[in-house]
């Protein structure tokens, strides 16, 4: 690559990163916009035992051509760059402004229910019935109250190797996978406070994923393509459940750092400003609904993924036509 090339990737690297913080917009779906999708995926999936065997028959050299080597560098150097410049405000959203910023993850979520429903191809009974399985498990997921992260490493792999899947698939979000799981807000503190063990073990889960897991996925897009986006649609909508951005606290847990919230349930804007027991226990004394801005920025992450979707499938029309 000339320094021109070189310095282009690693733009799309940022571009990619700040995507994937923010839950709902997903890395490959920049990924797919910018022109490197298929380069991406060719240079993991040549990843694996047989670079080791290229490393010690042929050398450095020729294994480093063999995975692409200079591509996912700079690729990688953009996206962590963006990673460690946006995960600041956005955990400082999370503590300080969290309607707000939950409205603007619920309008991108809301936006992707949308955007890949299209993406079913016949919508026939297994697809329907996947869809409304997917529905019914994110809905079982938000009635239990599960997305409250443990205190386990284990668990962090297990998140890594997940998430990381999702962001290299269009229209899927690794930062919303970790948000189902309780994940996110964890994860971003850790590489915010510079946590290496935590961050360590999540990177690693990450390798593992990319080692294993996408190929799984890809195989299942791939054979079953309709039954396998219908189910993830339905998992998006049942979703909503979990990210609506009015909840109160209604039980807490003890951890290392003092008390912690445990489980939360959903309510009307109209009732959210009451501040019940459990939460002045949290320190929690007031809480405006801040309905106007919540809307707004519901609306406007939902226009923001609706465009992205539009400019990816206007650059594809472009590109084909070239072709």
């Amino acid at each position: 690559m000339t320094a021109q090339q070189r310095a282009l990737l690693y733009l799309k690297g940022m571009a990619m990163g700040a995507a994937d913080v923010v839950p709902g917009v997903s890395g490959g779906t920049i990924a797919f916009i910018s022109g490197i999708y298929e380069e991406l995926l060719a240079s993991i999936k040549a990843i694996g035992p047989h670079t080791l065997t290229t490393l010690r028959k042929e050398g450095l050299g020729a294994a480093w051509r063999q995975i692409n080597g200079s591509f996912l560098v700079t690729l990688l150097a953009g996206i962590g760059t963006s990673i460690l410049l946006l995960v600041r405000p956005i955990t400082w959203a999370l503590e300080h402004e969290p309607v707000l910023i939950w409205s603007f993850f619920f309008g991108l979520v809301f936006a992707s229910v949308y955007i890949c429903g299209r993406k079913v191809r016949r919508w026939t009974v297994a697809p329907v019935l996947g869809f409304f399985v997917g529905a019914a498990a994110a809905g079982v997921i938000a009635f239990l109250g599960v997305a409250t992260a443990p205190d386990s490493y284990l668990f962090y792999l297990m998140a890594g190797a997940v998430a990381i899947c999702a962001m290299i698939l269009p229209g899927i979000s690794g930062s919303f996978i970790l948000l189902l799981m309780g994940a996110y807000a964890p994860v971003m503190h850790a590489i915010k406070t510079f946590d290496l063990g935590l961050v360590s073990v999540f990177a690693a889960g990450c390798i593992l994923g990319l080692m294993g897991f996408s190929r799984v996925l890809s195989w299942m897009f791939a054979r079953y393509h309709d039954l396998t986006t219908s189910t993830l649609t339905g998992f998006l909508l049942g979703s909503l459940l979990i990210i609506w951005p009015w909840k109160r606290v209604i039980s807490v847990r003890e951890s290392s750092d003092g008390l912690k919230p445990l489980l939360r349930e959903n309510v009307l804007p109209g009732d959210y400003a009451t501040v019940t027991d459990v939460e002045r226990l949290l320190g929690i004394t007031d809480k405006p609904p801040q309905l106007a801005g919540a809307l707004a920025l519901m609306i406007g992450g939902a226009a923001l993924l609706v465009f992205l979707e539009w400019f990816a499938a206007r650059h594809s029309a472009t590109r084909d036509r070239r072709v």
